[in-house]
């Protein structure tokens, strides 16, 4: 099975309309259009029944106390932990292919609804977490939301594009379902998955 993207190249950067934000002058950073990039994938074994796919950046901090902190940089050894951009569930076996700015086309305060496109269905990511403490922001984010790496991070941010083949039409999951939700409920159904990587950041020091 294989993933690829019109939009970026395996371990090649994320273009910026991709992105939750980007670098910006007078900065540090801006909302950009916050787009889902295209993606399609091939060679699905026989018995394929639908399609999930998860995003996810394995770099963001473990520790926040440093982050988006003028004078302050997160060190690029600090431990790092798992951030969920895309959970999505229940694309028909028909469907191959996602166009680019099908699933987001803009930064959706308080978030964008559970339904997706094909009569799929789409998890909450991390930003739910995230603007939890923002009383102009919070909400249940589901679907697409693209990076958004702390700008004075001394890492780079990898973001791992993941479909997988299933053996069942749909998932048995709750309404607001997370990534171990998904994983969860997967586990047993997957006759291959596939992955694809671009990398992202805010710090203009940290080259790519």
């Amino acid at each position: 099975m294989r993933l690829l993207s019109e939009s970026f190249s395996e371990q090649q950067p994320i273009p910026g309309e991709f992105a939750f934000a980007v670098i910006a002058e007078p900065g540090p950073i801006a909302l950009s259009s916050n787009r889902n990039p295209h993606l399609a994938w091939f060679d699905a074994p026989a018995g394929t029944r639908s399609f999930a796919l998860s995003m996810h950046d394995p770099d963001v901090p473990s520790i926040g106390d440093d982050v988006n902190q003028h004078g302050k940089t997160v060190a690029a050894d600090l431990p790092r932990v798992d951030f969920s951009h895309w959970l999505l569930a229940n694309l028909p076996a028909d469907i191959t292919e996602i166009a680019a700015g099908s699933f987001s086309n803009a930064v959706t305060a308080r978030g964008k609804p559970a339904a997706g496109l094909h009569g799929s269905v789409q998890g909450l990511n991390d930003y739910t977490g995230w603007f939890a403490g923002d009383d102009a922001m919070r909400g249940d984010y589901h679907g697409y939301d693209g990076p958004c790496p702390p700008w004075n991070d001394a890492r780079m941010h990898h973001y791992l594009f993941t479909v997988f083949a299933l053996d069942v039409a749909q998932l048995a999951l709750p309404e607001r379902f997370t990534r171990a939700d998904l994983q969860a409920a997967m586990r047993g159904h997957v006759l291959a998955s596939a992955t694809l990587t671009g990398r992202y950041t805010l710090n203009p020091a940290v080259a790519y």
